[in-house]
């Protein structure tokens, strides 16, 4: 059986999501997300995105305050 590819609207993502979006490119990782998955990342890999997306949203939160 063969899985259909998801397509990815960048545009219509949520903040947070396109958030992580954003690190994955930073990471050089977003060419293999959109192309196989967030699945086919390694837990060190996706351990990398969330802690810099933590580091971002903590950032952003005490910018607002």
């Amino acid at each position: 059986m063969s899985k259909k590819k998801k397509e990815i609207k960048l545009s219509e993502l949520t903040p947070e999501e396109q958030l992580k979006y954003e690190v994955a490119e930073e990471l050089g990782l977003l060419p293999r997300v959109l192309e196989e998955g967030w699945k086919s990342l390694s837990s060190k890999e996706t351990g990398k995105i969330g802690g810099m997306v933590n580091q971002r949203k903590k950032k952003l939160n005490q910018e607002i305050r």
